[in-house]
């Protein structure tokens, strides 16, 4: 019978699959009989699973910190509901960091003494090499983080960890562990750019002279290096780290003694707590301090840039991929295969790469939706900034790792980009410029100089040939400004070569650029072949 209480109901007691009584079933004693038992079986499974619960609801819970006032506890679904400790208890490190600093500017503001705060300061260490041993138990009716730390503490040292909630709400607290999180978290996907930057310059240098068509529209437009092309991204992600450093400085404030969103009228320092934490300062409105998350706004915004970013560059390597490009052939240990089609070979990393950005930006739209309604101060709504931040910061730095891995194991195909070249008469604007300095003895405009090649192009299209296949004599019918040295720079390494504006995808320009990042990322040009 034991065996049968645990288990649970899982059908009607008469289901639809009970044999139907007909007159000659009745009148069956062999029938009737396993009908009978089965009902009898039932009965009991019911009576006991009722005892059974009835004995765990009558288990007494143990009393909430907060529950004083109370004189019945919170029912399991409500618990359930409203519990966040199954994704906050990340921050317990953070947790901990703040209840050190507190308990220590508690005892030298005579709160408490020096006796109970070494004991809370003992029993925190312990805590935490429980928590990092896996040997913590994390209890969902402790509800949070900050209370399963607060309740083993007392579990530990007894009354001085009583005395460490003083002067301090959950309110304050909890926005000091996520502003320490998210520093943590800043530090470490700025880290995680710099790789990739690093993965990219490197890159750039290992394939010197490599031109590409440039494509505006997705149409072929000018020719461009390679490593002018890569640079640009590396532009982009030096912005994305600043944004973030940015956010970082606005958020590290410490909101710590704020407590519910009044302040207290002990005599705390907050000065001496956001020191010790590494703030530069205590916010100075304890209102705004406990109902801002201005922070995680501008951070997940953050997040959202470099997720585009990334996504862009994911766009532009999975085209390059495909055998309608062909310009980049990904390693193995980078690709996966299909399940049906042996032949394939797919770029799914960086596919991924664009796809995630949509989790990022959704993050963001969560938080933005959740805090546009908000009256101040604190409301429990808030609970729900965490996960979108934690899945945020967890996306946005595998999207950053896997970028940089792909980067470090890709071949660009030389000839295949070499005998793409040719077409969309990529030196047209090239042509145009050598009529403007034409200009200066001719008096032609750019806009005549612009219609004239244009003329040129319409031409080269009737013939089926380049621009550089014209012979001078075709030229001078559209006008006679061209000379033999138009053909300096016709072909797209002429083209190249006469870039000379400062950013330009010119050769000079552009080994100007590659040697400033090499410097600032502290790159051994030497290693790279």
């Amino acid at each position: 019978m034991e065996s049968l209480c645990s288990s649970s109901l899982q059908a009607p007691f008469f289901s639809s699959q009970s044999t139907v009584l007909s007159k000659k079933s009745v009148s069956n004693p062999r029938t009737i009989s396993p009908l009978m038992h089965r009902a009898k079986s039932r009965f009991e499974l019911l009576r006991c699973t009722t005892s059974h619960s009835s004995e765990t609801e009558a288990k007494p819970k143990e009393t909430k910190l907060w529950g004083g006032r109370f004189e019945d506890s919170v029912t399991d679904i409500v618990e359930k509901f409203t519990e966040s400790i199954s994704f906050d208890k990340q921050l317990y490190k953070h947790d901990i960091m703040g209840s050190k600093a507190h308990a220590s500017m508690l005892a030298e503001q005579g709160l408490i003494s020096f006796s109970d705060r070494d004991s809370i300061l003992k029993g925190l260490d312990e805590i935490e090499r429980r928590i990092e041993a896996g040997e913590f138990v994390w209890r969902t009716d402790r509800e949070d983080v900050h209370m399963n730390i607060e309740a083993a503490l007392t579990d530990l040292v007894g009354e001085p960890a009583k005395k460490l909630h003083t002067a301090r709400s959950r309110n304050d607290q909890v926005l000091t562990d996520f502003r320490l999180w998210c520093r943590d978290a800043i530090d470490r996907i700025i880290s995680s750019i710099r790789h990739l930057q690093v993965a990219l310059v490197k890159l750039a240098l290992n394939n010197e002279g490599l031109i590409i068509p440039g494509y505006t529209h997705l149409q072929r437009a000018q020719p461009v290096l390679l490593q002018h092309l890569l640079l640009a991204y590396v532009e982009q992600l030096d912005r994305d780290a600043g944004r973030l450093l940015d956010c970082r400085a606005r958020l590290n404030f410490c909101p710590l003694g704020a407590c519910a969103l009044a302040g207290t009228g002990l005599p705390i320092d907050r000065f001496m707590t956001s020191e010790a934490l590494g703030f530069t300062a205590p916010m100075s409105n304890s209102i705004d301090a406990v109902s801002d998350r201005d922070f995680v706004l501008e951070f997940l915004s953050a997040n959202s840039i470099i997720a585009v970013h990334l996504s862009r560059i994911g766009e532009e390597w999975v085209l390059w991929a495909s055998e309608e490009f062909g310009f980049i052939t990904p390693s193995d240990s980078v690709s996966t295969g299909s399940s049906i089609m042996p032949q394939k070979k797919n770029p799914d990393p960086m596919e991924l790469v664009r796809g995630k950005s949509a989790r990022v930006i959704g993050d963001l739209v969560t938080l933005l939706t959740l805090c546009k309604g908000l009256p101040l101060a604190y409301n429990r709504d808030l609970q729900e900034d965490k996960e979108p931040t934690f899945d945020s910061v967890k996306t946005i730095t595998g999207m950053l790792e896997v970028s940089a891995e792909f980067a470090q194991n890709i071949t660009f195909n030389d000839k295949r980009i070499q005998k793409a070249l040719p077409a969309g008469y990529l030196d047209a604007t090239t042509l145009a410029d050598y009529l403007v300095k034409k200009a200066r003895y001719f008096g032609i405009p750019f806009r005549t100089s612009h219609d004239i090649v244009g003329r040129s192009v319409a031409l080269c299209v009737s013939k089926n040939c380049q621009l550089q296949d014209l012979s001078l004599e075709d030229m001078r019918n559209l006008s006679p400004v061209f000379d033999n040295d138009v053909y300096e720079f016709l072909g797209v390494e002429n083209a190249v070569k006469k870039f000379s504006s400062y950013g330009s995808t010119g050769f000079a320009c552009v080994a100007d650029q590659l040697d400033d990042w090499a410097a600032k990322l502290e790159i051994n040009k030497s290693t790279c072949h």
